[in-house]
């Protein structure tokens, strides 16, 4: 067990084949925690271990490991690069304390990109960017490194040169150290350490002084060095390197090509140079859930990343071996024992530790322990979730919670008979447990069972595994878009409900108003009684009550944002039941408030972005614009065209086939969810 200083919790983050899980094997391979590498396009890599993932090439699920570089160690999760997976990416930067951003040596920075950037923005978590496959035809150093300051806005410094570019990769110039490691060896050898060639020891002398004055407008003693035209030590750059980047005020920049075995070693070692252990990130800050009953409110306490602190953890990944849960959990602070009993925060209640491990993709090693800044894996919590803070019964602490995203698509799925709906139920309930972004419900009018994810290939892949792994054949309907409501104008609502029961009278009358909220501001319920109005507590709970469920959902059914509803009076009567009469009179007079607030669908757009010839552009914006979408920009990259645009999911599906046929398979696609707007009619 290494001290806590010589850990890394380390995520490989980037669009999809960016590279990222040929780089996460070749960390294994070069670090000697596997003997034999293995490649996505074979199907044969240890992190992506799923049937799925193999077949198609592509990560589905965030995979863990653990391996040693130079004393250190390192905990390593690979993420999903598509779309539909990116709760996978959100939760594990959650739990992570820096990151390796993969881009395209001739792609850059693509829509994913961007979608995990920002991710990694909003945790603050410190990163490496590395420029992978500069053996490709059009890669470009520069332009990729320009490409991320200019759309992610980043203080991208590069510490790196590559020596030769496409067929002529042969090595890197380290800025720091000013030398050159040349790549000749074998594949898991390190670089071997040479002069800089005649012919770019003009370019690398501007380099290394572009690279000390980005470091000069961050560190003060840089700076005097430097405009004092003092030698500044190569301990002095790593330093300041090592402090910026931590900060969030710096992303290094270094080169290579992990699928020829190029740049890894000297990837392997900025990441143990220049991103925190666990020590060097600040104190998990969260609530003591004990403050939120009293009348002071909640209280803010932190917990330090040492082991005398009291146990605190997040739960940030729930998986399923053979039916069974077990739970990731990133420990902030404390010590856990394997059989100890712990809190549930969310739930209140102490469950037991039965068994931890220690997790390599999908392999498992006991555990007698676990200590502050580890990632564990961990049996017997059979209540908790996905964001769960886990702690010592004696000293609570509520952690800030990992944000989930709203389904898009569903689809209707249909067992063979009771038997088989059985067990699909039990299977649909364990995955859902697994996925945050995954739900199911049972539509009333047909009786079918809908489910709902973040695109196409995450249904498909959940059908996929209720077959393998649980032995159930569904049949599946076309997919759906998943629409919502909201109201763009405003309205009042006026109910009276009065029933006479044998054993009472119940009695309410209610009126409430509507109105429309900025987009994106969520649902805000209001009490505006007047206030010589004098009713019992238990009658405005009720009729509150009886608003808020009525405001779930929509005229057509379909969830309701970005609306404000007031409760605007109650009239009860003498003698009869007002709390039924009350929360019933409510809910109906929301019902008819919705009706007169123009009530509208919003549909969900997506931010498409095309890449492809010259000859085929005006076919694919002709195309995009029979699909209602909105071109936002036409720009280029090498020899290709990029084609921005947003467009209503539901135009899009089929889309991947049109485009092939458009361009004779020469042009490719991605797509993320925008926003919802409101529905375009379809003429």
């Amino acid at each position: 067990m290494a001290k806590i200083d010589m850990v890394r919790n380390l995520g490989v983050v980037a669009h999809i084949d960016a590279g990222k899980t040929t780089v996460s094997e070749r960390f294994l391979f070069h670090s000697g925690k596997i003997h034999k590498v293995g490649e996505v396009h074979d199907g044969e890599t240890e992190m992506d271990w799923m049937e799925q993932e193999r077949e198609r090439g592509i990560t589905i699920t965030a995979a863990a490991t653990t391996f040693e570089w130079k004393k250190h160690e390192i905990h390593l999760i690979d993420t999903p690069g598509h779309v539909d997976f990116t709760i996978e990416v959100e939760r594990s930067l959650r739990v992570l304390d820096g990151a390796v951003v993969v881009f395209c040596g001739v792609a850059g920075v693509q829509p994913q990109s961007e979608t995990v950037w920002h991710q990694a923005d909003k945790f603050k978590v410190p990163r490496l960017a590395f420029i992978n496959k500069l053996d490709r035809i059009g890669a470009s150093f520069p332009a990729v490194v320009a490409d991320i300051r200019e759309r992610l806005g980043a203080n991208a410094v590069p510490i790196q040169l590559p020596i030769g570019v496409e067929d002529g990769f042969s090595g890197v110039i380290d800025l720091v150290r000013m030398k050159a490691l040349m790549f000749t060896g074998d594949v898991t050898d390190a670089p071997e350490v040479a002069e800089i060639p005649g012919d770019l020891a003009g370019v690398a002398a501007d380099a290394h002084d572009a690279m000390i004055q980005s470091l000069a407008d961050l560190d003060d003693a840089i700076a005097l060095k430097y405009l004092e035209g003092q030698d500044i030590t190569i301990a002095e750059i790593d330093a300041a390197i090592r402090k910026a980047t931590i900060a969030v005020k710096m992303v290094p920049v270094l080169s290579g090509t992990a699928l020829r075995n190029k740049g890894i070693h000297p990837l392997l070692d900025a990441v143990i140079a220049y991103l925190p252990s666990p020590a060097d990130v600040p104190p998990v800050t969260g609530v003591d859930p004990r403050s939120l009953a009293t009348a002071k409110g909640e209280e803010r306490i932190t917990r330090a990343p040492n082991n005398k602190e009291p146990f605190a953890a997040l739960a940030f990944k729930i998986a399923m071996d053979e039916g069974r849960k077990v739970v990731f959990l990133r420990v902030f602070s404390g010590t856990l024992e394997a059989g100890a009993e712990i809190l549930n925060v969310r739930t209140n209640r102490k469950e037991k530790v039965a068994r931890l491990f220690r997790v390599h993709a999908n392999k498992r090693e006991r555990l007698d322990k676990a200590v502050a800044g580890e990632i564990v894996a961990a049996a017997g919590l059979k209540d908790a979730t996905t964001g769960d803070t886990v702690c010592d019964p004696k000293a609570p602490i509520l952690l800030e919670r990992i944000d989930t995203y709203e389904p898009v698509i569903s689809q209707a799925i249909e067992a063979d008979n009771a038997a088989a709906k059985e067990r699909m139920d039990f299977a649909l309930v364990k995955m859902t447990e697994e996925d945050p972004t995954f739900r199911v419900k049972d539509d009333p009018d047909t009786g079918q069972t809908l489910i709902s994810g973040m695109g196409e290939l995450h249904l498909e892949i959940i059908v996929d595994r209720m077959k393998r792994e649980y032995g159930v054949q569904a049949r599946a309907g076309k997919p759906q878009v998943v629409y919502r409501e909201t109201v763009l104008g405003e309205g009042e609502g006026h109910a009276v409900f009065e029933r006479d029961l044998k054993e009472q009278s119940i009695y309410g009358e209610a009126t409430s108003r509507v109105r429309n909220r900025p987009r994106g501001s969520g649902m805000e319920l209001k009490n505006a009684l007047p206030a010589g109005m004098l009713l019992p507590e238990h009658v405005v709970a009720a009729a509150m009550q009886g608003l808020k469920d009525a405001a779930s959902s929509g005229p057509d059914g379909y969830p309701l944002e970005d609306v404000e509803v007031t409760l605007l009076s109650i009239t009860l009567r003498e003698g009869a039941n007002g709390e039924i009469g009350s929360r019933a009179a409510a809910a109906e007079s929301f019902r008819r408030a919705v009706q007169n607030a123009h009530p509208s669908r919003l549909e969900p757009i997506m931010a498409v972005e095309v890449t492809v010839d010259d000859e085929f552009l005006g076919a694919v914006i002709g195309d995009l614009n029979q699909r209602r979408g909105q071109v936002q920009d036409i720009g280029s990259r090498g020899a290709k065209r990029l084609v921005a645009a947003l467009v209503p999911l539901r135009n899009m599906f089929g889309y991947s086939t049109r485009l092939r046929s458009l361009t004779e398979g020469r042009a490719t696609f991605s797509m993320l969810f925008h926003a919802y707007d409101t529905l375009q009619s379809a003429s």
